[in-house]
């Protein structure tokens, strides 16, 4: 199971981290100077949730932000 929400599709990015050296100009100083650019991933904060689909229970993978916007239907525990 790939880290994917399953409501709106929010997956894994790349971007990068940039390590700089130096004072900003605004500052007074000479400006900053990148010194290093290392790739890494941004990941979605996702979470195990048990929901309804297709008049079934099935646990998914949703991330926080769908859970805080209410776009899924919780199962309810019957006992």
């Amino acid at each position: 199971m790939s880290r994917k929400c399953e409501i709106c599709g929010k997956r894994t990015v790349a971007g990068s981290s940039i390590a700089r050296r130096g004072m900003a100009k605004a500052k007074g100083g000479v400006g900053k100077k990148t010194t290093g650019i290392t790739k890494r991933k941004f990941q979605p904060n996702l979470q195990r949730r048990k929901t309804i689909v297709n008049g079934k229970d099935k646990k998914i993978l949703i991330c926080t932000k769908c859970i805080k916007a209410g776009k899924l239907k919780v199962a309810i525990r019957q006992s």
